[in-house]
């Protein structure tokens, strides 16, 4: 969106550095007294397949230095240098433009805004959606968009489209873009909150953020750039502003409010929540004060019977890039292209000083045995056979105990692993392959755990009560791993990858996965002790 002065979103001026990816398919033609830019169909093509590749491995230099500065700070934990540490080279990794950094390679979402002097001449959304259908079916990335056949029947589309889609009309003489890959672990962790003016105050509203941050877990991968807002003239609105601030969109807002209703960040407010997210012992993921990179803080106007507030964040995977097409041609912002400069010269031997090995190639009572009463937090390095299930296995499995049939010897001989993977390119065993949310498989817990199987699952997040519960009785663990670093673990951790059931479920298939030093957390223990129940529970203690 171009700088504007008026209405409700005064943005100030645009201080990105762009690379421009050539000259070709514009022009000015003189119409009348007006100079309107002429932009040829191929143009919006091509700058969209270039946006949504740039994105899948390469990330903003602010979001890198954000990540050496959690390794530069002695305050944090041992476990937030760990991730901050594997988030770094994973950024490495993906940089190489071969494995995207995260295999929830997300919902291609593009927000433009198109000059009143611009001319196409065509179908701009179709153009978009075009470009997005060659960036997934040409490169590495993983199809994730489901078409409903019926209310209850689905099939993936194979190409990743839909995407989301607006275009607005503005004036001036140039076609502004965001471009956004948005995964399905943050799309998830979005909130709406419908309250009342009773939380406006500085009491009121600190103990709501504080409830709402302890609540949004770890599922989608933090660190987080968190976004909160404050208001808002729809539910839409507001939720649509929590995106935008989360993709640090809106950052040149300004710094007060104003009777005009303008929207404007409140900076303070921002550093107040930071300090609470830190507070709260999550961390970047298992135990520390790196819960947030940055929090934005957007006050929007609001009808006066109605306020809405929203929260969402913009996970390790921060997946968007501006781009523009004027008269000198096509850009793109300047995504950094050496993570490795970020990189630290540090011993990671001392980072791994308290961690356990683990052989997974071993009988299921022997691995359990080496776990049990291991406390939470625990580091593992985990080597041998997983298996890897999602969401439609998982159902399948229980379609198969209710016909009062045997389940696969597979789901009790392995620990089972969340996870479903991006294409595999040319000479590695795998695409990247990072963990899915654990949540989403707690219904089965206690199903499975009592037939003897998924007694050791592996994945991200945090978990219900059922499944501590579930444990606890059958002498089962939850264990974590790092997510956000699924390129990372595709090169360096997975060895070999085959299906050996369900093949007609593509990415959802059953697969069994070789490992080497494949990093994990103890989350949940055979005693049911909870690492993040025990995170809340301290808070609420020191609260």
């Amino acid at each position: 969106m171009a700088a504007t002065t008026k209405g409700l979103f005064q943005l100030g001026k645009d201080t990105t550095k762009y690379r421009l990816l050539g000259s070709e398919h514009v022009s000015v033609q003189k119409w009348g007294d007006k100079e309107i830019l002429t932009i040829e169909p191929e143009a919006i093509v091509k700058l969209t397949r270039a946006a949504f590749a740039d994105i899948a491995h390469l990330l903003r230099a602010s979001h890198l230095e954000k990540l050496r500065a959690i390794l530069d700070d002695k305050e944090a934990s041992p476990n937030d240098h760990f991730v901050a540490l594997e988030l770094l080279k994973n950024a490495s990794i993906a940089a190489g433009r071969t494995l995207p950094m995260c295999q929830d390679t997300g919902t291609a979402i593009v927000v433009a805004h198109k000059g009143d002097q611009v001319w196409t001449g065509a179908d701009d959304a179709a153009l978009i959606q075009q470009g997005v259908k060659k960036t997934y079916t040409e490169t590495n990335l993983r199809y994730s968009q489901m078409a409903p056949l019926n209310m209850y029947k689905e099939v993936n589309t194979g190409s990743n489209l839909p995407a989301q889609i607006e275009i607005h009309a503005d004036p001036g003489n140039s076609y502004d873009f965001l471009f956004i890959a948005k995964g399905g672990g943050s799309a998830n962790k979005t909130f709406l909150m419908q309250e009342t003016k009773s939380v406006l105050n500085p009491d009121g509203l600190r103990k709501l953020i504080t409830d709402k941050l302890a609540g949004l877990g770890t599922s989608a991968c933090p660190p987080y750039h968190l976004a909160i807002v404050i208001g808002g003239l729809s539910a839409e609105m507001t939720l649509k502003t929590v995106k935008l601030a989360s993709c640090h969109y809106l950052d040149a807002l300004p710094q007060t409010g104003d009777e005009s209703g303008r929207a404007f960040r409140d900076i303070a407010l921002e550093q107040e929540v930071l300090e609470i997210s830190r507070n709260l012992g999550i961390g970047a993921q298992f135990g520390g004060k790196y819960f947030c990179h940055d929090v934005r803080v957007i006050r929007l106007p609001r009808h006066g019977a109605s306020l809405p507030i929203g929260i969402g964040v913009s996970c390790s995977a921060d997946r968007q890039i501006l781009g523009r097409i004027d008269s000198n041609g096509l850009w793109l912002e300047q995504l950094e292209t050496d993570p490795a400069r970020f990189l630290p010269d540090i011993d990671e031997d001392a980072l791994l000083t308290h961690t356990v090995k683990v052989d997974l190639n071993r009988p299921m009572e022997e691995i359990r045995a080496q776990l049990a009463g291991s406390p939470v937090g625990t580091r593992l390095m985990l080597s041998g056979t997983l298996i890897v299930s999602r969401d439609i296995a998982h159902a399948k499995w229980k379609e198969m105990i209710d016909r009062g049939e045997e389940l696969p010897e597979y789901t009790r001989q392995h620990p089972i692993y969340y996870a479903g993977p991006a294409k595999t390119p040319a000479g590695f065993a795998s695409g990247s392959f990072g963990p899915t949310t654990a949540g989403r498989m707690d219904s089965y817990a206690d199903l499975l755990m009592s037939r003897g199987a998924s007694l050791i699952t592996l994945a991200k997040g945090n978990r219900g009560a059922n499944v501590r519960e579930a444990c606890k009785q059958w002498k089962g663990f939850y264990l974590g791993t790092i997510g956000g670093a699924a390129a990372r673990l595709a090169q360096d951790s997975i060895r070999k990858v085959e299906i050996i059931d369900f093949a007609d479920l593509g990415m959802e298939a059953v697969h069994r996965v070789e490992i080497e030093d494949f990093p994990a957390f103890v989350i949940i223990n055979d005693n049911g002790d909870d690492f993040y129940a025990s995170v809340a529970q301290s808070r609420v203690a020191v609260g």
